[in-house]
């Protein structure tokens, strides 16, 4: 039986939401407990992206993610109180996925301006993973530059470039193929892809 484990993730207003509730699925149906946070931006990403009604967000909270094994805290963008605010309460890491360049630049200045980006603050004071999937194109130098900030913090940049050597027929394989990849830098084993070398042989 896989060892319940205790994540942080963040969900932005960086297209691409659809790789943060899979992830938050996927570590569910592992059994581990799971820490949200939303910005505002994001739920708005939601109904774009994924046609949800958002108009209450609990029930959308309870809809998608409730139905599996593992513990989720769902918490609001300005809770301070909630246990990840604090560096006393471990985690065994986080990740911001997809992150937009504005949380990317809070996070990478120390700002905590939010609940999101003081829990990452607290994981790499703490010497925790924080993972970070950017999904923004084309980058300018401050952005990149923030990476490189956010990289020698600690931090790991993964961000959402698709791999083809799977050879995907459908989005949710690419999805999959992202999120599983999220998953290997966590330490946490999966099944989401086939790995290079499997195929071999295959037509």
């Amino acid at each position: 039986m896989t060892q319940r484990r205790i994540f942080t993730v963040g969900i932005t207003g960086a297209s691409g939401a659809i790789y943060g509730v899979r992830l938050t699925q996927e570590l569910l149906k592992l059994g581990h407990k799971i820490h949200l946070v939303v910005t505002e931006a994001g739920w708005q990403v939601f109904e774009q992206e994924l046609d949800w009604k958002i108009k209450d967000r609990n029930i959308v909270i309870d809809e998608q993610f409730q139905r599996f094994v593992g513990e989720l805290h769902f918490h609001s963008l300005h809770d301070f109180s909630a246990p990840i605010a604090s560096g006393s309460y471990q985690v065994d890491g986080m990740v911001v996925i997809p992150c937009s360049m504005g949380t990317l630049s809070g996070i990478a200045n120390g700002a905590s301006g939010n609940l999101l980006e003081r829990a990452a603050d607290v994981v790499l004071k703490e010497g925790k993973k924080l993972i970070i999937v950017p999904r923004e194109t084309p980058l300018h130098q401050i952005h990149l530059e923030n990476m490189l900030k956010l990289a020698k913090a600690g931090a790991r940049i993964l961000p959402a470039m698709p791999g083809f050597y799977h050879k995907p027929r459908t989005i949710d394989e690419l999805v999959n193929h992202l999120v599983g990849k999220v998953l290997d830098s966590l330490e946490v084993e999966h099944s989401l892809f086939k790995r290079w070398g499997e195929n071999i042989g295959e037509t």
